[in-house]
């Protein structure tokens, strides 16, 4: 199917991807996963959690092989990629116009939010991030990569696991620090969140050649200027740019709370994006560590 390997389309930690044909003529992404431990629990994982799953915003598996050590993913073919080639492309060989975020943002929540509330079982992916959202030939996007994945009936709200799960920089607080206990959906609205944040400002959250100390975490700083009412410092934005920008920051903002309960659900987040902006509320400040939460005002919860 892929005559010999010839057309790699990506690479991970997990092994490597490549362009296929299949004989009805149907262009497919192969995914092969190498040989190490980890990625035999990440196959099983991957082929028993997206078996279950029918959304237009999660990518569809259409078969798997296995050859002794060998394993392998067939998944439907995305033509332009994952999101992050987009986003932080130097190059900026494809324009991402605002309106085409906007839906995107929408289209990832609806598929995060469809694997919390829409299935028999929930699914709690783990590792969100601009490399694991991919875009059809309409710009469609659809999340991907479910080898981190697990699965719990719907009624548990808490679960526990043994080690961390995902990517720095988009991991939720809980899943390092011991005094937030259990792990809930709402870790992937904290993923969501910093996506979020990275896809409506074109740039990465942390900067380490920032050329201000205040602006190496980009979603504090952000969110001063949101507080202050100030104008987003995104180049060549029209106003009405402006606001679709201010109005994913501000939703990101509420999505990486530090604690799980003050973060919405993703159907909140999908209502909150389909919304006007002067519905939306300014959350509070996100902080990065226990610590620096004030004990002396319970912030509002978006949890129902």
């Amino acid at each position: 199917m892929t005559r010999g390997f010839r057309e790699k389309l990506g690479e991970g930690g997990f092994g490597s991807v490549f362009k296929a044909k299949l004989r009805s003529g149907s262009f497919v992404a192969i995914k092969m996963l190498g040989k190490s431990k980890r990625n035999g629990q990440d196959f099983i994982n991957e082929v028993a959690t997206i078996r279950r799953i029918h959304h237009q915003h999660v990518v569809q598996l259409i078969g798997f092989c296995v050859s002794g050590s060998k394993r392998a993913l067939v998944y439907e073919f995305m033509p332009n990629g994952s999101l992050d080639k987009l986003i932080f492309s130097r190059a900026g060989s494809i324009h991402l116009s605002y309106e085409k975020i906007y839906n995107i943002s929408i289209g990832v929540a609806r598929g995060i939010a469809y694997l919390h509330h829409g299935c028999e079982m929930q699914i709690l992916h783990f590792d969100i991030k601009p490399h694991n959202i991919l875009l059809d030939e309409n710009f469609i996007p659809k999340v991907s990569d479910f080898g981190l994945a697990k699965l719990y009936p719907i009624d548990n709200s808490i679960v526990t696991i043994t080690t961390a799960r995902g990517t720095i920089g988009y991991m939720a607080p809980e899943l390092f620090y011991n005094n937030i206990r259990g792990i809930s959906h709402k870790a992937n609205v904290y993923s969501f969140g910093m996506l979020l944040i990275e896809l409506a400002s074109k740039r990465k959250n942390l900067n380490v050649h920032a050329e201000h100390s205040s602006q190496l975490y980009f979603p504090l700083w952000i969110y001063n200027h949101i507080r202050e009412e100030e104008n987003i410092d995104i180049k060549d934005l029209t106003d009405e740019e402006k606001i679709i920008a201010k109005k994913l920051i501000i939703v990101a903002l509420w999505c990486i709370q530090l604690r799980p309960n003050d973060r919405p659900s993703m159907n909140r987040v999908v209502e909150m994006l389909e919304g006007g902006i002067e519905d939306l509320e300014i959350p509070p400040k996100p902080t990065l560590f226990p610590d620096e939460m004030s004990v002396k005002m319970k912030q509002p919860t978006l949890s129902k």
